[in-house]
């Protein structure tokens, strides 16, 4: 399969074209491909939607999103005209099977002005109780039928459980086949998390390392200083375990587990990565307290900005039971990784914006050196920068100058900005590009999503059935909840404090200790 995108013919599809999801990330994306020439020389973007719209209407309405949302700014006159030439809008009701066989026949009439073959992407940027009936319809009207020119994205949430997300899967798979679906993830569309890969498998340094003799523990935080904000209606049947932690936390571990790949083809990283979920211990109802924490924010501080609690949120229960932070400790069990813990850890309302994956190095067999010399001042550790700031750092040891014997802490570090120049592609121009050359190495398979579900079945049933007695239990503007640490503490660990950097301090090193 050609990866020249420009030698395409494609037919983009956008259900839920008037909704949230497409004007704030999926047309600016498709916006900034076209301003690249990364999008096909024969392209056309159907809207879909309900509305009684014209497509000077649809125009009108993705124009102001691209203007909002793209990294780029708004557009000029003249560029987004030629891109608006391209745009086309469908009326259709999802739930009506003639709406499917009308789109259809619109796709074929105008592939007669396509030349050669043209393939087809139906994106369900709809809420997820409809993939089901967009999957179900897209069938009856025979859209489904191309196997190898005929893809289809859906979003998550996948389910909200183990046994919903079968129901939601075995729909799509009755009308698609597995190798049509694409489960997008926009983390693994991001630079730095596509990098781990690079770093691990293009450089030998690191791999004699990455293993149980010198890795003492992994720790992955995401980490949000915004608080639910107009998400309450979603959040409030989610939690951040479902929203964070079994897709995006999990793709991330299976990114710095996995064993080396024979080469960059999406099955066989696919197939690496459920090697990792596989090897990841079950979690028993009874120890759940142990392998995992939860917490929900109060009323706090953040940039000095007082804040509300997630209790007092616009549509939020007075009594909600939901969390807003949760951590994981996972354990893999096989040679590279036996006896290590990665430690997953998300939260809203956190101290500081930042998304970061550190692998914690066991400290020296043998201490050579005085007491004093300040050998247990910071752990050595490599910290992978996915947010804000995107690079890796190396945190070692060395000698301060003087005549005096002692170590302080100092960073060896690597930035994106400074290394390429370049500004990074958004994580969903990357990921919808790989849609359109059919390309599934950055997403999600379903066996993949199976067995994070499984994992984390478990905890989910003893939080629902074992309501918190302390939410709200951390204020906002801190680390998150007591529980989290003596999720680590058992273990004899504390959670790493996050690389943080402050770019107008003349003369730091960029370590901010929180």
């Amino acid at each position: 399969m050609t990866r020249d995108v420009r030698e395409r013919s494609i037919q983009f599809v956008l259900f839920g074209a008037s909704g949230d999801l497409s004007m704030r990330l999926v047309v600016p994306a498709l916006f900034n491909l076209y301003l690249d020439d990364q999008l096909p020389r024969h392209f056309a973007l159907w809207g879909v939607g309900p509305q009684s719209w014209q497509t000077a209407d649809l125009v009108d309405y993705l124009r102001r999103g691209v203007a909002q949302h793209s990294r780029r700014g708004a557009p000029a006159d003249d560029v987004w005209r030629a891109f608006a030439d391209n745009i086309r809008y469908h009326r259709a009701d999802l739930t009506d099977d003639d709406g499917y066989v009308q789109l259809r026949e619109s796709l074929e009439a105008a592939e007669r002005q396509f030349p050669g073959g043209t393939e087809r992407v139906f994106y369900l940027a709809v809420p997820p109780t409809l993939f089901r009936t967009a999957a179900l319809g897209l069938g009856h009207a025979g859209l489904n039928r191309d196997r190898a020119g005929t893809r289809i994205v859906v979003e998550k949430p996948l389910g909200h459980d183990l046994e919903s997300f079968r129901t939601v899967n075995a729909a799509l798979t009755r009308v698609f086949h597995e190798s049509q679906i694409f489960r997008i993830d926009h983390f693994l569309g991001k630079e730095t998390v596509q990098n781990i890969i690079a770093m691990r498998f293009a450089n030998p340094i690191f791999e004699p390392i990455w293993n149980r003799r010198y890795i003492d523990h992994v720790a992955i935080t995401v980490a949000e200083t915004l608080g639910v904000e107009h998400r309450a209606g979603y959040y409030e049947h989610a939690g951040a375990l479902r929203d964070m932690v079994q897709n995006h936390l999990m793709q991330i571990l299976c990114l710095v587990a996995m064993e080396p790949p024979v080469a960059y083809e999406g099955d066989d990283i696919r197939n690496k990565k459920m090697d990792v979920l596989h090897a990841l211990r079950p979690i028993a109802v009874d120890r759940v307290h142990e392998f995992a924490a939860r917490g929900q924010y109060g009323e706090g501080w953040i940039n000095s900005v007082k804040t509300i609690g997630y209790r007092t949120e616009s549509g939020v229960a007075a009594r909600s039971n939901i969390e807003t932070y949760a951590a994981v400790k996972l354990l893999v069990d096989n040679w590279r990784w036996q006896d290590v813990p990665f430690y997953l850890r998300t939260g809203k309302r956190l101290a500081s914006e930042v998304s970061e994956v550190s692998i914690r190095f066991r400290d020296v067999p043998h201490r050579a050196f005085p007491d004093n010399s300040g050998l247990d001042q910071q752990p050595v550790r490599l910290v992978i920068q996915i947010n804000p700031e995107q690079g890796i750092v190396l945190k070692f040891l060395a000698k301060e100058p003087g005549a005096h014997w002692r170590l302080r802490p100092v960073d060896m570090r690597f930035s994106y900005h400074e290394a390429f120049r370049v500004p990074s592609p958004a994580a969903y121009e990357t990921l919808i590009r790989e849609v359109i050359i059919g390309d599934a190495t950055l997403f999600m398979r379903a066996d993949q999503v199976e067995a994070a579900w499984r994992l984390l079945q478990p905890i989910l049933e003893v939080w629902e059935d074992n309501p918190a007695p302390d939410f709200p239990n951390y204020a906002s503007g801190t680390w998150g909840p007591e529980s989290a640490e003596t999720l680590t503490a058992r273990d004899g660990r504390t959670w790493l404090t996050p690389t943080l950097f402050d770019t107008t301090a003349e003369g730091s090193n960029g370590d901010v200790e929180l």
